[in-house]
């Protein structure tokens, strides 16, 4: 099968996708891989099958077959730093949605409305800007929301249209408000987890009583239930593990215990998300940082479901089918059970928010490619293709959870992956660590001279010298943030200089020629091999035998990124623009019309002759052709980490949302102006 016909495919199907729930427009097609980090599911009031999904990117996916794929519906806010933690559907108008978000580390936010089914939103103004971390609407009045901030509680008696904060202002105990609920009966009733202990309110906020008896001091309340038939019952989780009340919260009974039968242990005591099953009230789900529990008898005794790796954030169970359960997680995306929690399995198809670093293709199938991840523990490292990025499949057998910042591929087809305690190498199907550094030799100390003995002629033999044994072999422990190789080997740029193998990666030796402490980045063209740290430079023309600094552009402040063409060009980029020079950098020239700044990568593309440049805040591809540096560019619709050719087509990594594919090679409106730079 050939990669055209793969891409071909690809775009027939996301275009059918497309058609059933529209995205924004985009000429690029997300690909993957899927998973990575959902954060709350929630249904359709009309239609349990028609779900909604929130991110930690500003993206909200649908679902239209009870989670089996999903498909983007929209950015909030065209902006990638929305934890979107609740979404809340109207049970009289299924077209109108409603999403708290807010930021992390940055007390920022808002509270944003769709009425066309989440295709456009609009940042509701009183609540601009606020940190929502609790949303929630009153099973009683449908027109009663709540939501709760870093500054207070407050409450909308209108559907949202507007908001007012009805906890004291200025309060220095009723702030950070993690978690709210409604009675499901008296929507005066409200109750309030703060980062400290719970608060309630019994007259719609007007006065407040702390609810802590039973509750260790300084409890930080992450969730907040009450059972819709008997609202006596009260759950809540914090820090210090599950409570229960049985009087509204008068007192509290539970937490934290060492005997998982009884309780919630130690080790999980972060619950992020408390869920009753709606159809039978004494079975509870808790889902934490160390895996799914669960009780059937209303919290006498509790259940383990998932491996503790797995950091529940939400979990979704299907009022028609109490089988049904879906969980919201960490790194692993969605996973769905059919048998009520017993097992699990991710259902991620279409939903991809993977951080890509790093990518390598396979030497003689362009087809066949590698992508390397971070910040996705077990569930990331390194991704396979073999058909284009249609399909991906994890291949991190042996990384032990960590995070790939680089791939390089050996002359002789082997895998390698650059991590944060060095390099490793793909064997079998396994990865292997590959670190082994060979120290230099130790110095051979010289022969004694010959002596003759006094009145004679007759030498003393000398002794023979004796060779050091040979130092131990030392381990490259560094974070290797670029791998490449050449025809005289591979180099890696770490964060203790540059490092050297000859042998396929098996083994390596720092480039003692070369003093530079810390290598971002390497680019290699024939003889010439370029190494850049953050604020300087070195290049090397004959394979790192020697070295020479390169001054840098004047107004560049930091590298992003560096290439070199087959005309011995060089390339550098940074925030403020992209540089080459003709003459190893003694002068440096911006290409003309290659507007562009925050320059996130440069890749010179050796079959096609031309430069490849990306941006971390545009959404632009820029190519500069050799030898006359004609500009084309390209509208992906995403801002990229880098671009890499993948046979007549462009392949490219998104900011957090995986890889995205270029449907078909389009001539650039500026294709044709004349742009040949002079040398």
């Amino acid at each position: 099968m050939s990669l055209r016909f793969v891409l071909r495919v690809v775009v027939a199907l996301v275009g059918l996708g497309a058609m059933a729930a529209p995205m924004r427009a985009a000429t690029w097609f997300p690909l993957g891989p899927y998973g990575g980090d959902s954060r709350s599911i929630v249904a359709d009031s009309h239609n349990p099958r028609h779900l909604y999904m929130g991110t930690a990117t500003g993206w909200v996916f649908e679902s239209v077959d009870g989670g089996g794929t999903w498909v983007r519906l929209a950015q909030i806010g065209k902006r990638n730093d929305l934890v979107i933690d609740h979404i809340l559907t109207d049970p009289k108008n299924p077209q109108r949605l409603i999403v708290g978000a807010w930021i992390v580390d940055h007390p920022d936010g808002g509270l944003f409305i769709s009425v066309d089914g989440g295709h456009s939103w609009y940042d509701q103004a009183e609540m601009h800007g606020a940190s929502v971390r609790s949303l929630t609407r009153s099973p009683s009045d449908p027109n009663i929301l709540v939501a709760g901030t870093l500054t207070g509680v407050y409450r909308s008696t209108d559907n949202g249209a507007h908001w007012k904060l009805i906890s004291p202002q200025g309060s220095t105990e009723i702030h950070e408000i993690e978690s709210v609920a409604i009675d499901p009966v008296d929507p005066q009733i409200i109750y309030a987890g703060t980062w400290h202990l719970p608060w309630k309110t019994t007259d719609g906020g007007k006065t407040w009583s702390s609810i802590k008896d039973g509750l260790i001091v300084d409890s930080d309340v992450f969730s907040i239930i009450v059972d819709p038939l008997r609202p006596s019952i009260v759950y809540l989780s914090a820090c210090s593990g599950i409570y229960k009340s049985v009087d509204a919260g008068a007192h509290f009974k539970g937490g934290v215990s060492d005997n998982t039968k009884q309780g919630i242990p130690v080790t999980a005591r972060r619950t992020r998300k408390l869920l009753q099953d709606p159809n039978h009230p004494e079975t509870v789900y808790a889902g934490t940082t160390q895996g799914l529990y669960r009780t059937q008898d209303g919290a006498k005794s509790w259940q383990r479901l998932t491996a503790d790796e797995v950091i529940v954030n939400d979990v979704y169970v299907d009022p028609k089918d109490s089988n049904r359960v879906m969980l919201a997680t960490d790194r692993g995306g969605v996973l769905y059970s059919h048998d009520g929690g017993t097992s699990f399995e991710a259902s991620n198809s279409g939903f991809s928010a993977r951080q890509v670093d790093a990518f390598a293709a396979d030497l003689h199938n362009p087809a066949s490619m590698y992508v390397g991840v971070v910040n996705d523990k077990d569930f990331g490292g390194v991704f396979g293709s073999t058909d284009g990025g249609v399909r991906w499949q994890q291949v991190s057998g042996g990384l032990d959870g960590s995070d790939v910042f680089s791939l390089g591929m050996a002359g002789d087809g082997t895998l390698l992956a650059g991590t944060g305690h060095g390099v490793f190498r793909l064997q079998d199907g396994a990865w292997a660590d590959s670190s082994d550094l060979i120290p230099p030799p130790a110095p051979v100390k010289p022969a004694k001279p010959v002596v003759r003995k006094p009145g004679t002629h007759a030498a003393v033999p000398a002794r023979k010298p004796v060779a050091p044994a040979p130092p131990p072999m030392l381990r490259l422990d560094a974070v290797v943030y670029s791998i490449v190789g050449s025809e005289s080997g591979i180099y890696a740029g770490s964060s203790e200089g540059v490092e050297r193998s000859d042998d396929a990666g098996k083994t390596w030796a720092a480039v003692s020629t070369l003093q530079q402490p810390e290598t971002h980045f390497i680019a290699v063209q024939s003889k010439m091999v370029l190494a850049a740290g953050l604020k300087r430079m070195s290049l090397s023309v004959d394979n790192g035998a020697a070295w020479d600094a390169v001054p840098l552009p004047k107004d560049l402040t930091q590298i992003n990124a560096v290439a070199v063409d087959s005309l011995n060009n060089l390339w550098v980029g940074g925030r403020e623009g992209v540089w080459y020079s003709t003459d190893y950098g003694l002068n440096w020239k911006i290409p003309e019309n290659l507007f562009i700044n925050e320059v996130s990568s440069i890749f010179y593309d050796a079959q096609s002759k031309r430069v490849l440049v990306t941006s971390s805040n545009s959404p632009y591809v820029f190519s500069a052709t050799l030898p006359d540096y004609k500009i084309n560019y390209w509208d992906t619709g995403w801002k990229l980490r880098f671009v890499r050719p993948v046979g007549d087509h462009l392949i490219g990594a998104t900011l957090f949302d995986g890889m995205a594919v270029q449907p078909k090679m389009v001539v650039s409106p500026v294709s044709d102006m004349k742009t040949t730079a002079k040398k």
